[in-house]
């Protein structure tokens, strides 16, 4: 009997970040990436969302190593978190390893955590697994896909890629080792999904170089750039700009900061001596003469661009005339938090150029024409979209059908699903738990869907306490009832109301029977019921009302 190899996507299926996928066979398991996802509007104070890892932690003794594809937060952001729970080895390229060894640093798991370096074209052992990495061209350095071999064949994940025939570092993606792969047979392809949607190619990164010269060239204002800090290459080609227009560059915001000491010391970012500028002495230095690198592209509120924005940044003001480059787009939910920088900005007299007039971001996903150009390289038996909402799934695998792949080969999952592959079939058999956890604070999992239920309730209609003492003897009324409210009117213009809703406390505490006043906890439910029906017929509004009785 042949033994079927397991592929269990934990993360990244039918969402949009979270990208985790589990690799079994026997008795050996592999983990390819560890990435994190953004809350969804209606998760308030929620700061991350992590895959749930109860099936790793079940696991934790198979597993032989977990594998990462690139440095993107979604990608690589919930490492620390899995890493708490087990302790196999990570493998990485050596900025994705550089860029790990920052967070594992700030959790205090670096030196539990076995962090193995690797380079493209370079494969590891991994139990019935052998792992190598092919380089491709993506938004930040050393990103790979991986060649996993296994007794019953080869599977290529992709990972994150794009065909970048001019990158500003790393070469071209290797097509020549991903056809040669193809040639000798593969047994199963799992493709990024995430630009399925766009036609033809991707764009270029050098493309976003031409347009930074040309608002570079001539320009006697002082100029601040944003886009997202792992994008080395961009920022590269900022340094590049300001050095042949005679500007020093000041770079504000941890993650920039971060970024740039990590690839500045691996070689991926090359900085001319002298251009950097500490940022506390941009002030002497004439306006045609200072470039400002900073994060907050997507308008996070604690960004440095928004507090630049807004006049909370201590050493940066914006000046009438300077000039914002937006170098990045809006990722799907920060349209309105974007905006609001932009306005604010625009309020004080700066110049905003940003991707929807001009031509500043490039996508480092690949287009429809570059995904079939990765199925015809690798020719494979079976296909399995990841990377994107159902729809981009949906759309790869009508890809995958026109280029030749019967439908019975490809598989659209979900996450938890389990996926058995044999050398001649392919299902989905079972599921293992799967799900999300979040993230408030230093409190992870604790928030669960009933205490979100509840901040959607206070945000939506606020909050009523209400404190009455009552008599252990015979239960009558000894003070109060008092009445704090929060979100929900305020007091002294609604005196009225409040006079009205005593009024219902006194009556429903004076009408209730002996018995009911001995049970406290059937007292406040009685309170917190007639409360609520008067000010929904009163008001037609539902807060959240909290009782507090207390026998004196």
């Amino acid at each position: 009997m042949v033994e079927k190899l397991k592929i269990i996507p934990l993360g990244g299926l039918n969402e949009i970040g979270k990208n985790m996928t589990v690799y079994e066979f026997g008795a050996d398991m592999i983990v390819v990436d560890a990435g994190l996802g953004f809350p969804d509007d209606d998760m308030y104070g929620v700061d991350i969302v992590i895959p749930d890892f109860t099936y790793l932690v079940k696991n934790a003794h198979r597993i032989r190593g977990i594998v990462l594809t690139h440095g993107h937060e979604d990608h690589i952001g919930a490492l620390p978190y899995l890493m708490r729970e087990i302790h196999p080895p990570v493998y990485a390229t050596p900025l994705t390893a550089g860029l790990i060894t920052i967070k594992l640093t700030e959790h205090n798991l670096i030196s539990s955590t076995e962090i193995v370096t690797m380079r493209a074209g370079e494969s590891v052992k991994l139990g019935a697994f052998k792992v190598e990495m092919i380089h491709v061209n993506h938004s930040i350095p050393d990103s790979v896909s991986l060649a996993i071999k296994t007794p019953i064949g080869t599977l290529i994940h992709t990972g994150d890629f794009k065909v970048d025939t001019t990158p500003i570092s790393g070469g071209m993606i290797d097509l020549a080792r991903l056809g040669e792969l193809g040639n000798r047979g593969i047994l199963a392809l799992l493709a990024d999904s995430t630009n399925v949607e766009k036609p033809g190619y991707s764009t270029s990164e050098s493309k976003v170089g031409d347009r930074f010269d040309e608002l570079f060239r001539g320009c006697q204002k002082r100029i601040l750039v944003t886009t997202f800090a792992s994008n080395v290459h961009r920022i590269q080609q900022v340094i590049n700009c300001a050095a042949r227009y005679g500007r020093r560059v000041a770079v504000t915001g941890r993650s920039m900061e971060n970024i740039l000491r990590v690839s500045t010391e691996l070689g991926y970012m090359h900085i001319p001596d002298g251009l950097l500028a500490d940022i506390n002495q941009i002030k002497n230095l004439p306006p045609d003469r200072i470039v400002i690198v900073t994060t907050g592209s997507q308008g996070e509120t604690m960004s440095a661009l928004s507090r630049i924005a807004f006049s909370n940044h201590r050493q940066i003001e914006i000046k009438p005339g300077d000039r914002v480059i937006i170098s990045a787009s809006a990722v799907p939910g920060n349209e309105k938090t974007i905006s609001r920088v932009i306005d604010e900005l625009f309020r004080r007299g700066a110049e905003v150029v940003y991707d929807k007039y001009s031509d500043l971001h490039v996508s480092g996903h690949a287009c429809q024409e570059e995904l079939k150009m990765m199925l015809a390289l690798t020719k494979p038996k079976f296909f399995i979209p990841l990377h994107g909402e159902h729809r981009h799934l949906s759309t790869h695998a009508k890809v995958a059908r026109q280029m030749g792949i019967e439908p019975r080969r490809i598989i659209v999952s979900d996450i938890g699903q389990i996926i058995e592959v044999t050398p001649r079939s392919i299902t989905v058999n079972g599921a293992v738990h799967s799900g999300r956890v979040l993230v408030d604070g230093t409190g992870v999992g604790d928030v669960s869907s009933v205490v979100l239920r509840d901040r959607k309730h206070l945000s939506q209609d606020g909050m009523l306490v209400v404190v009455v003492n009552i008599s252990s003897q015979d239960g009558s009324l000894v003070s109060g009832p008092d009445i704090i409210t929060r979100g929900f009117v305020y007091v002294k213009e609604s005196d009225e109301l409040m006079r009205e809703l005593k009024d219902v406390v006194v009556d429903t505490i004076s009408g209730s029977p002996q018995r009911l006043l001995s049970d406290l906890t059937s007292l406040k439910t009685a309170i917190k019921s007639d409360l609520s029906q008067y000010l929904f017929k009163k008001a037609k509004r539902n807060p959240m009302i909290l009782p507090v009785v207390m026998q004196i």
